[in-house]
């Protein structure tokens, strides 16, 4: 499985929404605190582009030295039709600065320096320290995995289907198969049962996929596995 740090930065990197919270703003005006775009430094540190008139940029330009501390929060909603949708969440805290000179004319960026993180999601819940933070890589499906449960969940529904042939007599009634969640290890879905009650069954490839081509040649032979 992947470590609560490649889960962590995952979520940093992807596209899910985020939202900048600094002790003292008004918490009413979240909008302002969205960033419009993050990445992480080499040093996993946090970047975090605002425009240049945002509470979050007038608060880190007027704070002296680190003293300011923010906590970026990650909620992770599944990008198909499914119940229980939130499939996690996390929270990367530190301190806050400006470092001008980098974005366009009109934004600024801000520097979050990495002090701890926790992240609560289907795996589990737990901690993250620096260095793992910084030493983890993203999973290489983390740009496409919204896309590829979108078209596996409009375009494959009878092949989800036969998923249930690989879990025996629990799903003798044949659920909704929804796929819920993907990364380079397997994936993970979602069986909905008519009374609407529901569990997720974690499929694993045969080894970590790097790429899409790679994903394509294990769903497909997944596929295979269930349909003989």
């Amino acid at each position: 499985m992947p470590s609560a740090a490649e889960r962590t930065r995952t979520l940093v990197q992807s596209t899910c929404s985020a939202l900048l919270v600094v002790p003292g703003l008004d918490p009413a005006r979240a909008e302002p605190l969205v960033p419009d775009s993050r990445s992480v430094g080499p040093e996993g540190d946090l970047f975090l582009e605002f425009p240049a008139d945002s509470p979050a940029v007038r608060a880190a330009t007027h704070a002296q030295g680190d003293e300011l501390t923010a906590v970026l929060e990650i909620t992770d909603v599944a990008p198909v039709s499914v119940p229980h949708r939130i499939r996690g969440r996390a929270w990367v805290s530190g301190w806050l600065t400006s470092v001008p000179g980098i974005a366009e004319p009109g934004r600024m960026m801000l520097r979050l320096e990495f002090g701890e993180a926790y992240v609560d999601d289907l795996w589990g819940a737990e901690g993250v320290e620096p260095e793992g933070f910084r030493d983890a890589d993203p999973d290489p499906l983390v740009t496409h995995e919204a896309e590829l449960l979108q078209h596996l969940h409009s375009a494959h529904d009878e092949q989800m289907r036969t998923l249930c042939g690989l879990l025996g007599e629990r799903t003798a009634r044949r659920p909704r198969a929804v796929p819920v969640a993907l990364d380079r290890f397997g994936l993970r879905v979602r069986f909905v049962e008519v009374q609407g009650s529901c569990f997720d069954a974690r499929f694993e490839f045969p080894e970590p996929v790097r790429d899409v081509t790679e994903l394509r040649r294990a769903m497909h032979t997944l596929f295979e596995a269930a349909a003989s």
